[in-house]
């Protein structure tokens, strides 16, 4: 089921996004709506799946990790594994915060996060290399970060 957004559940979606922890008063009144329907929308948001969970965003400097790195890597087809297999073996890794199956030249799309970009080699060396059906990696660590939502 597709839910049906209006104006004001994209601004309310817009407002918990930049700080999920605002009050149901404070949002009623930058939205101009009551509280009881400043409720019932963010309830009837999570039920339709459009809100999946309420989160935090880490300041990863603060949490000794602010090298972030995106690493391409090749899918072997003769490890014996699906290449979701290997995404999912990927995942687990400690420091890994995103893994995509992409499309192009390259089959996976990894984020990584650690205290220094050796501490980034020795995820790709030490780790990810060494999970069955990991081919060839490209890594590229990040010098700045302009722009990353949640």
């Amino acid at each position: 089921m597709v839910a049906s957004l209006d104006g004001t559940d994209l601004r309310l979606l817009r407002e918990l996004k930049e700080n999920a922890r605002e009050n149901i008063a404070s949002l009623s009144k930058k939205l101009g709506i009551p509280r009881t329907t400043v409720h019932y929308r963010i309830k009837k948001l999570v039920e339709e799946g459009v809100i999946e969970k309420f989160t935090v965003k880490p300041n990863y400097k603060k949490l000794n990790l602010g090298t972030t790195a995106f690493i391409l890597a090749r899918y072997e087809p003769d490890s014996g594994l699906s290449q979701r297999e290997v995404a999912e073996r990927i995942a687990a890794l400690e420091g890994v915060y995103e893994v995509h199956i992409i499309a192009g030249e390259w089959d996976l799309l990894i984020k990584v996060r650690a205290p220094s970009s050796e501490e980034v080699g020795k995820i790709v060396v030490d780790r990810l290399r060494e999970i069955k059906g990991v081919g060839q990696t490209v890594t590229m660590v990040s010098f700045v970060t302009v722009k990353e939502e949640l």
